[in-house]
Formats: structure tokens, C-alpha cells, sequence
């Protein structure tokens, strides 16, 4: 279990050291491009992920802050019972990393700090940081199990 925490940790300290590192560089909505498809930008999300319910009045810090602690207890639980399955566990360290990562924000600042802005197709795809990359990468690889995991593995021994 310590090996998953571990991991969780270095993504909260990635996190908020390059948090730290672009807050203490820029102000808010200053934008910096490096590529024709990618700038560093300081955005602040009082929302979840695509800002949903950034515009709530305020309740949705709180709210949000709830539900990160509760998935970072279930996910301390799975990683628990599923301690002898390595890609699983690692992509729920990834995920608790990345929900611990948002919530010291949440709570301390009352918003995450997004940094990541990457131009698709022309448009801009919602800022994000290093917490919200290890959530979907997490998330994927999750995706990824269900689909060729032990249970498949398993299902083609019967066949």
C-alpha cells in the first residue's frame, strides 16, 4: 500500500510545485505561448472539470471539497482490497494524487489553479494542471483494465 500512496504523493507535490512555480510568474489571465498549439496560461477554475458549475454562488467549493474526500476514502479502500493488482491500483494512485491535488486548492483558495492550455482544432480546450492530467490518465488506464484486465484474461481461459 505505501508504494500507491507514494505515488499519489508525487503527484500532489508535482502538482502544487508547478502550481506554485506559474502563480509566482504570472497574474491572472496573463497567457505565455510556447507553441502554435500550446501556452502556459494562470486560470482559475471555481468549478469541476470543463468549469462545470463555476458560476454557483460559492456552494459548489464545499461541495466539490466533499466529494474529492469521499472518493479519496473509496479509493484508499480499493486500494486496500485490490493491493495485489498492479495496473489497477496504480491508476487509482494516479486518481487520488490528482483529487488531493485539487482539493488543497479547493479548500485553501476556494478555486484550482489551471496552467495547461493547449489549442485543439483551433479552439481552446479548457485550461488544466497536473492534478487533472493524473485524473485522466488514471481514469484511462481504469477504461483501459476494464476492458483487458483480469476479467478478460480470464474469460479467454474458458473459451
Amino acid at each position: 500500500m505505501r508504494k500507491w500512496l507514494a505515488i499519489a504523493a508525487i503527484i500532489i507535490v508535482a502538482d502544487q510545485i508547478t502550481k506554485a512555480l506559474v502563480t509566482g510568474h504570472f497574474v491572472f489571465g496573463e497567457s505565455l505561448p510556447l507553441t502554435s498549439f500550446f501556452n502556459l496560461v494562470l486560470a482559475y477554475n471555481t468549478g469541476a472539470a470543463f468549469s462545470f458549475l463555476a458560476d454557483a454562488g460559492g456552494w459548489q467549493r464545499w461541495f466539490f471539497a466533499l466529494v474529492a474526500i469521499l472518493a479519496s476514502g473509496t479509493i484508499l479502500f480499493f486500494l486496500h482490497k485490490h493491493r495485489n493488482e498492479p495496473r489497477f491500483c496504480f491508476a487509482l494512485s494516479l486518481i487520488l494524487g490528482g483529487a488531493l491535488g485539487n482539493l488543497i486548492d479547493r479548500i485553501l483558495l476556494g478555486h484550482v489553479i489551471d496552467f495547461l492550455d493547449f489549442l485543439v482544432v483551433g479552439y481552446h480546450w479548457p485550461a488544466f494542471n497536473v492534478a487533472n492530467s493524473a485524473i485522466t490518465i488514471g481514469a484511462l488506464i481504469l477504461i483501459w483494465e476494464s476492458f483487458h484486465g483480469k476479467s478478460a484474461q480470464t474469460a479467454g481461459k474458458y473459451r
